[in-house]
This record gives structure tokens, C-alpha cells and sequence, in this order.
């Protein structure tokens, strides 16, 4: 394994486990929601030992039949607005948590490439999904890099704005 990808497992790791500890302290769960990382999230969380305590399940909805009948995504805003959009985003993290037993959630829906990237849309666009006690938010971001750089990015920042997100919640 070269340093940089090592590097990039690493942080991964210690950022998963500060989510780790932060839910545990808050006596909260965690549900995923993904598309795009293919249940990347939820393999970094049961690598953790003990992750029983704070992760509930995974839901890997990588088509849209699959966020329809898993996460009760509409049909119709799949069909107007495209998988990878803000409202997906939001429907994911909230279908997640009507379908498990967590408070807190993260979901994932996005371009990792190599294909299927537009204008408007190109590769390395990830819509992101996030839901702590009292909000639900979502984020745009893009990330550079081939597909395996893509989706490391997306499972890194999710760690990441989990972390902040929860440190600012009331325990």
C-alpha cells in the first residue's frame, strides 16, 4: 500500500472513530444511506470493533428502485431531478431514519465516474445528506480524482461533517 492511500486509511479510521466515541458518549445510533460509495460508510464503521454499540444498519441503494422501495425516495422527483441532486439527498437521510432504529444519518448520492457525468452534473459531484437530533442538512461538494479518489473523498468528508455535527449537538 503506498503512504498516500495509507494515509488517506488513517484518517478514515480516526475520524470513524471520533464519530465512534461522540455517539456513544451521546447515546445515539447511526443508519447509512449510499449510492455512489456502495456501502463504503458502513464497512469503515463495522471495522471498528464494538461498532454494534453505535451502528444500526446500512442501507446501499445504488439504484433508484432501490432508494424507492428501501428509503421511499418519489419516483417522480428520481424521474424530474436525477439521482444526484439535492432533494435525493434529503429524502435518503430521512427514508434512512424512518427505517431504522438510529437518530443520526448520513446519506450519499453522486457522480464517482469514470462516466456518467454532465455539465451539469460532472464526475466527482456528491450530494450529501445529514441528519442529527433537531436538523437535517444537506451538502454539494466535488471531489477530484478517479473513481476510487472520488469515493474515498465522499466517505472522508462524511466522517468529517459527522464529527462536526455532532460535536455541536446537545448531548
Amino acid at each position: 500500500m503506498n503512504q498516500a492511500l495509507l494515509n488517506k486509511e488513517l484518517v478514515k479510521h480516526d475520524l470513524c472513530g471520533l464519530v465512534a466515541d461522540l455517539l456513544i458518549k451521546k447515546q445515539l445510533r447511526l443508519v447509512t444511506a449510499e449510492s455512489c460509495t456502495g456501502g463504503m460508510i458502513s464497512a469503515a464503521c463495522t471495522d471498528l470493533a464494538g461498532s454494534s454499540v453505535w451502528f444500526d444498519r446500512g442501507f446501499v441503494t445504488y439504484s433508484n428502485e432501490a432508494k424507492m422501495e428501501l428509503l421511499d425516495v418519489e419516483a417522480r422527483l428520481l424521474r424530474r431531478a436525477g439521482a444526484v441532486c439535492e432533494g435525493v439527498a434529503r429524502a435518503m437521510v430521512q427514508g434512512a431514519l424512518a427505517h431504522s432504529h438510529a437518530q443520526v444519518a448520513v446519506a450519499v448520492t453522486g457522480v464517482a465516474g469514470p462516466t456518467g457525468g454532465s455539465p451539469a452534473k460532472p464526475v466527482g459531484t456528491v450530494w450529501f445528506g445529514f441528519a442529527v437530533p433537531g436538523q437535517v442538512l444537506t451538502e454539494k461538494c466535488h471531489f477530484e480524482g478517479d473513481r476510487a479518489a472520488v469515493r474515498a473523498a465522499t466517505v472522508q468528508h462524511a466522517f468529517h461533517r459527522l464529527a462536526e455535527l455532532l460535536q455541536e449537538t446537545a448531548a
